[in-house]
């Protein structure tokens, strides 16, 4: 039993109410790091008094959204049981329970005409007026004041990609500038965590809450990485294949080879430049500067 997981797994928003009371049955039987879960399809529906296809179907969506995986199977009377873990960074990714605090004011109350009356406004029986605020409004516990200029600007670069990122997932952002920074310490450009951003957003276009990263954890985690690799591996690539042409084309120059009349004049400024041919051996092929 965990209560890590089953904390997770209660903050998060899972679709239904019974996908959220197999899930906790489930967060309830495993370790820490969200593994061990050896329980039967049979063992969730006697606890959770679900149907016995309502059981399967739901184990099967999380299998298949990746909140689920199998580790192993162990044996048992009936032939054996699966093994399942539950995948704590795609938890982490599902929108919380939580509601973001807009400023309103949900301890207003009604009086008996019905009219809402701010809290605590009225005066009690001494004359004294009462308190602002209720003492178990969230506001009754001020925050200390902070100091001017304490709070960290926000890098212009960082804004570039926080812009990008799908709006409906953006989350937390100062943890996502602080995770930026150390990336960019560690060598990675601007342009290329912007490109991996855009390029994530065109690859999960259409996905569900479910299956989307939040921009805290995908900054956390480093999701550009994956992208960043592919990229910077076609660049050599790319670079790679235009160093064998221009090899091809100064072989051409020095055999004087009849192809020599479709290079062009940028082609043969950049052979020179390349140092792989010599203006004497450009004029001797005819290949005009």
């Amino acid at each position: 039993m965990s209560w890590k997981i089953a904390n997770l797994c209660a903050e998060r928003k899972f679709g239904s109410p019974v996908r959220k009371q197999i899930i906790m049955f489930l967060a309830d039987k495993a370790s820490d790091d969200g593994s061990g879960i050896w329980c039967s399809k049979g063992t969730v529906q006697r606890h959770t008094e679900l149907g016995e296809s309502t059981v399967k179907r739901t184990i099967t969506e999380f299998l298949r959204e990746g909140i689920l995986v199998e580790t192993g199977r162990r044996p048992c009377k009936n032939g054996y049981t699966v093994i399942y873990r539950i995948v704590l960074s795609v938890v982490s990714g599902l929108e919380t329970i939580f509601e973001p605090d807009d400023g309103s004011d949900f301890y207003t109350g009604s009086t008996a005409d019905g009219v809402p009356h701010d809290p605590g406004t009225g005066f009690t029986a001494d004359g004294v007026r009462g308190p602002e605020r209720a003492p178990n409004h969230p506001k009754t516990i001020q925050k200390p004041p902070t100091r001017p200029g304490a709070r960290e600007a926000i890098d212009p670069n960082f804004e570039k990609v926080w812009c990008a990122y799908p709006e409906d997932r953006r989350r937390d952002k100062a943890t996502c500038h602080k995770h930026f920074k150390h990336a960019i310490e560690k060598g990675v450009t601007v342009e290329e965590i912007a490109s991996a951003v855009k390029a994530y957003a065109v690859e999960t276009e259409g996905y569900t809450r479910s299956k989307i990263c939040f921009s805290d954890n995908w900054f956390r985690e480093s999701r550009w990485q994956r992208h960043i690799g592919e990229m910077r591996a076609e660049l050599i690539e790319v670079v790679k294949r235009e160093d064998e042409y221009f090899q091809q084309l100064a072989g051409w120059v020095r055999g004087r080879y009849w192809m020599c009349q479709h290079i062009s004049r940028s082609q043969a400024a950049e052979l020179l430049s390349r140092g792989l041919v010599s203006e004497e051996e450009l004029s001797g092929a005819e290949v005009a500067l």
